[in-house]
């Protein structure tokens, strides 16, 4: 999964200088930060409605399509934030074994 990641990561950094007519990515950046929030956001209501649709009837296709763009747009975000995936990796790491209840309690009391 890392190096997936880690490919992705590597064509987004690429696309950030380029010129927005080159691809879907570097027309994005040329767009701003507001119009990649968009797009997630945009994604996000996507995925949810396929999931809502997958539970009625057990088709997952447009679940796995919708969450692949959600995720590829969190990705054009983090990258145009400056982050690479890899710190949210190590945060899911981190959180790896406590409890939800826990992570969330202490995230409160910050």
């Amino acid at each position: 999964m890392s190096e997936t990641l880690d490919r992705i990561a590597e064509v987004l950094e690429s696309r950030k200088g380029a010129a927005p007519e080159s691809s879907y990515v570097a027309s994005l950046y040329h767009k701003g930060l507001n119009k990649i929030l968009e797009k997630v956001g945009e994604e996000s209501i996507e995925t949810i409605l396929a999931a809502k649709d997958a539970a009625s009837t057990g088709d997952s296709t447009d679940l796995i399509y919708e969450t692949a763009d959600l995720w590829f747009h969190s990705l054009v975000m983090l990258a145009a934030l400056g982050q690479h995936p890899q710190a949210v990796l190590d945060e899911l790491d981190r959180r790896f074994g406590l409890s939800g209840h826990t992570e969330k309690a202490a995230r409160s009391n910050s």
